[in-house]
């Protein structure tokens, strides 16, 4: 993000809303708007968002894999056979 280019107050964007959609889908980084000079609203291009969610549920899904790797080492858990021998008998129930 560029402050000097991406911090625009919302009137700005209500006057000429056509040429922050064409910027946000040209350049991609989303803009903050003001209200009274306090930050109040992110807009961003669809496609940009996307990412954003994408690159969220990555980070998301890398903890959960670290976190189990790091319980396994600690110990904690039960053996894959058992936790399968587990669910199957829940199934049956």
């Amino acid at each position: 993000m560029d402050i000097t280019k991406d911090i625009r107050p919302l009137t700005e964007f209500k006057r000429d809303t056509a040429r922050f959609v064409s910027r946000l889908k040209e350049t991609g980084r989303p803009s903050v708007l003001t209200v009274n000079g306090k930050p109040e609203l992110v807009v961003m291009d669809a496609h940009a968002w996307q990412d954003v969610q994408d690159q969220v549920e990555y980070a998301r899904t890398v903890a959960g894999i670290r976190k189990g790797l790091d319980q396994a080492r600690g110990g904690q858990g039960v053996e894959a056979s058992a936790f399968f021998e587990k669910l199957g008998a829940a199934d049956k129930q």
